[in-house]
């Protein structure tokens, strides 16, 4: 399913705070995992969840950004989704490498 490949688009997540509000940014961490705080207007799909489904969840003419604990999770996910004709951008570092403020717990 997750393959190495052609690079999908990122930003770091010091570039979130410009994006919170208006951009499409998906939690894809656990429910037990995003308990312990999430972006603000951050929506939370979990990854399996995600990819399982994706067209219920994505239309292939927005873009979104993903972010998960590290970035590692996002990263796969985002090559992934990035196969299936998504415009995807993974937010590279995760919630762990987010300096801002714009938490919601």
């Amino acid at each position: 399913m997750f393959g190495f490949g052609k690079q999908v688009a990122s930003v770091s997540a010091n570039e979130l705070d410009s994006l919170i509000g208006k951009a499409n940014i998906i939690d894809i961490r656990e429910k037990y995992e995003c308990a312990q705080g999430m972006l603000k207007s951050t929506k939370n799909i979990p990854m399996n969840t995600l990819i399982k489904d994706a067209d219920k969840y994505l239309k292939k003419d927005e873009t979104y950004y993903l972010i998960c604990q590290s970035g590692s999770r996002s990263g796969r996910a985002s090559k992934y989704l990035d196969k299936l004709g998504f415009k995807v951008v993974n937010v590279k570092g995760g919630m762990m490498s987010y300096p801002g403020n714009k938490i919601k717990r």
